[in-house]
């Protein structure tokens, strides 16, 4: 089989981070409609990702957020959101870029998609250094996501044949 130099795995997850952004940015005009709430998981130290010190000490690797019924000021940009929601009283700021998400599920359809952060396009548009650095570590059998639930996670490297 041929090399992928199209680079198939990276153009999908960035299509399917794509549905998460149109949908943010749905939400951020209009609301949440009919029962439709998100669970976002995202990686507290990825490139971009802005929270409190606090925050970050508590979750230092992922944190999920939930977006339902207490949140504000939901922005969203190109390159990720921004939104407000409370921790134990204490309003946040988060901002996220979509690069930084893991998980995105509304729970209320059944619906979900699981990205490679590695797979993202960095800020600076370069892709191949993150995507080959995920392919590495999908060969050494390296993955943290999923595995504390006893979940199975395929990322779209795995089907891309080797040189």
């Amino acid at each position: 089989m041929a090399e992928d130099h199209l680079r198939y795995d990276i153009l999908a997850q960035e299509a399917l981070r794509g549905v998460v952004r149109k949908v943010l940015a749905e939400v951020s005009r209009t609301g949440l409609p009919g029962e439709h709430h998100f669970f976002i998981s995202f990686a507290t130290r990825a490139p971009g990702v802005r929270l409190s010190e606090k925050l970050l000490t508590q979750y230092d690797k992922e944190m999920t957020i939930v977006l339902q019924n207490q949140y504000w000021d939901l922005k969203v940009t190109e390159t990720g959101f921004e939104v407000g929601l409370s921790f134990d009283g204490v309003p946040e700021v988060l901002v996220i870029p979509f690069a930084a998400i893991k998980g995105f599920f509304d729970p209320s359809v059944q619906f979900g998609l699981q990205f490679d952060p590695a797979t993202a396009p960095r800020e600076d548009g370069s892709e191949e250094e993150a995507a080959d650095a995920a392919a590495e570590r999908t060969e050494k059998g390296d993955t943290d996501a999923g595995e504390q639930s006893g979940e199975k996670v395929v990322s779209l490297d795995a089907f891309r044949k080797k040189p």
